[in-house]
């Protein structure tokens, strides 16, 4: 790595951490509320069962449209409100419905798989193996390249043209910053939603899907 790229990247880290510490913060404050009260508060017994009978009773379809809501409707609704989408709406409404859709999917699929594996207690090393598999396989060689593809194709307006030339600097600056600011947030975040039973963990992570990019939202997102 050149001296111009690593000076760079850390730039990019350090001005990431930055806008993501508030978020981050309010974000582990908000899941340790949704935890508390599922544990210590009885009157929050029935939303939770709710929620839980929801997921299934629907599987797949439930996490599909429940992500594509939490995580890119919603969200989306707000920056259009607000006047911060300032070009092609409509596909970008399809975009965030389309790539949170899939990624709620995929999401309901990797947890299935984490009962498979680890199975369902919720003892802290199950928890643990839990969350390192979540973070540092699928989360740092999936969904953050994914994701940070994604939404650099979204930036160009569609184009895999002006996408194409850009490649090179997302790999070397906008991936390795994806990955760190995910840490900082995601990992408290994760290790509450397997605490959860497998019913819950679809809702809970949409919960803590829909808070994190309203904030960023709100903080983060500037006129093109």
């Amino acid at each position: 790595m050149t001296n111009s790229v690593s000076q760079q990247l850390t730039t990019n880290i350090k001005r990431a951490l930055k806008a993501n510490f508030i978020p981050a913060i309010c974000l582990q404050c908000f899941a340790l509320f949704i935890g508390f009260s599922y544990f210590y508060w009885p009157a929050s017994q029935g939303v939770f069962q709710f929620f839980a009978d929801l997921k299934a009773e629907n599987g797949v379809p439930y996490a599909v449209i429940s992500t594509a809501l939490f995580g890119g409707v919603v969200p989306f609704m707000y920056l259009w409100i607000k006047g911060r989408i300032h070009f092609l709406p409509i596909q970008q409404l399809v975009f965030y419905t389309v790539i949170w859709g899939g990624l709620g999917w995929l999401v309901n699929e990797f947890y299935l798989l984490q009962s498979h594996l680890f199975g369902d207690g919720s003892d802290w090393q199950t928890i643990a193996q839990k969350t390192v598999f979540d973070q540092f396989v699928f989360s740092m060689m999936f969904t953050c390249p994914l994701l940070t593809l994604a939404h650099l194709w979204k930036d160009q307006k569609f184009s895999w043209s002006k996408t194409h030339p850009l490649l090179g600097q997302l790999v070397k600056v906008q991936l390795p910053t994806t990955v760190l600011t995910n840490w900082l947030i995601w990992i408290p975040a994760v290790c509450l939603i397997y605490t959860m039973p497998p019913n819950l963990q679809i809702p809970l992570f949409n919960l803590v899907l829909c808070f994190f990019v309203l904030i960023l939202a709100i903080l983060n997102t500037e006129p093109e």
